[in-house]
Protein backbone atom coordinates (compact mmCIF):
# COMPACT_ATOMS: atom_id res chain seq x y z
CA UNK A 1 0.00 0.00 0.00
CA UNK A 2 1.57 3.26 -0.63
CA UNK A 3 0.91 6.06 1.32
CA UNK A 4 0.36 9.57 -0.03
CA UNK A 5 1.64 12.60 1.71
CA UNK A 6 -0.21 15.02 3.59
CA UNK A 7 -0.02 18.31 1.62
CA UNK A 8 -2.54 20.59 3.65
CA UNK A 9 -0.74 21.92 7.12
CA UNK A 10 -3.18 22.38 10.32
CA UNK A 11 -3.07 25.21 12.56
CA UNK A 12 -2.70 24.31 17.02
CA UNK A 13 -6.48 24.68 16.87
CA UNK A 14 -7.39 22.40 14.39
CA UNK A 15 -4.79 19.69 15.37
CA UNK A 16 -5.97 20.22 19.36
CA UNK A 17 -9.88 19.55 17.43
CA UNK A 18 -9.36 16.14 15.98
CA UNK A 19 -10.69 13.53 17.86
CA UNK A 20 -11.92 16.12 20.29
CA UNK A 21 -15.49 14.39 22.34
CA UNK A 22 -14.09 11.12 20.77
CA UNK A 23 -10.87 10.26 21.79
CA UNK A 24 -8.47 10.94 25.53
CA UNK A 25 -4.49 9.85 26.05
CA UNK A 26 -3.76 8.27 29.45
CA UNK A 27 -0.34 9.36 30.75
CA UNK A 28 1.80 8.93 33.56
CA UNK A 29 2.29 12.37 35.83
CA UNK A 30 4.42 13.40 38.02
CA UNK A 31 3.32 14.79 41.16
CA UNK A 32 5.13 17.96 40.00
CA UNK A 33 3.16 18.59 37.44
CA UNK A 34 -0.23 18.10 39.47
CA UNK A 35 -1.25 21.79 40.14
CA UNK A 36 -0.73 23.00 36.54
CA UNK A 37 -3.07 20.56 35.08
CA UNK A 38 -5.41 19.78 37.73
CA UNK A 39 -5.39 23.39 40.01
CA UNK A 40 -7.90 22.22 42.61
CA UNK A 41 -6.15 19.01 43.76
CA UNK A 42 -4.43 19.05 47.26
CA UNK A 43 -0.96 18.41 47.80
CA UNK A 44 0.22 14.85 46.88
CA UNK A 45 3.30 12.74 47.91
CA UNK A 46 5.63 12.51 45.37
CA UNK A 47 6.12 8.90 45.82
CA UNK A 48 2.57 7.88 44.58
CA UNK A 49 2.23 7.02 40.85
CA UNK A 50 0.07 8.95 39.36
CA UNK A 51 -1.84 8.61 36.21
CA UNK A 52 -4.29 11.28 34.11
CA UNK A 53 -6.83 11.02 31.55
CA UNK A 54 -6.92 14.21 29.11
CA UNK A 55 -9.46 15.00 26.21
CA UNK A 56 -7.85 14.80 22.88
CA UNK A 57 -7.60 18.89 22.68
CA UNK A 58 -5.49 18.25 26.27
CA UNK A 59 -8.04 19.08 28.98
CA UNK A 60 -8.11 17.01 32.02
CA UNK A 61 -10.41 14.78 32.88
CA UNK A 62 -9.36 12.54 35.70
CA UNK A 63 -6.60 11.86 37.99
CA UNK A 64 -6.10 8.51 40.18
CA UNK A 65 -3.74 6.59 41.27
CA UNK A 66 -5.23 3.71 39.60
CA UNK A 67 -4.86 3.57 36.22
CA UNK A 68 -7.56 0.82 35.68
CA UNK A 69 -9.67 3.87 36.54
CA UNK A 70 -8.94 6.18 33.78
CA UNK A 71 -9.88 3.19 31.34
CA UNK A 72 -13.20 3.14 33.57
CA UNK A 73 -13.73 6.79 32.93
CA UNK A 74 -12.83 7.43 29.61
CA UNK A 75 -15.83 4.02 28.99
CA UNK A 76 -18.20 5.80 30.84
CA UNK A 77 -17.31 8.85 28.75
CA UNK A 78 -17.41 6.66 25.48
CA UNK A 79 -13.70 7.90 24.39
CA UNK A 80 -11.18 5.96 22.99
CA UNK A 81 -8.26 5.47 24.74
CA UNK A 82 -4.20 6.12 23.84
CA UNK A 83 -1.49 5.76 25.76
CA UNK A 84 1.31 8.38 25.90
CA UNK A 85 4.72 7.25 26.93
Amino acid sequence: MLMKEANSHLTKTELAGIGNGEVAYIRKIRSEEVSKCFPEAPDIDPSVDLWALFGADGTPILLTDNRSSTFFKAAEDELKTVSLH
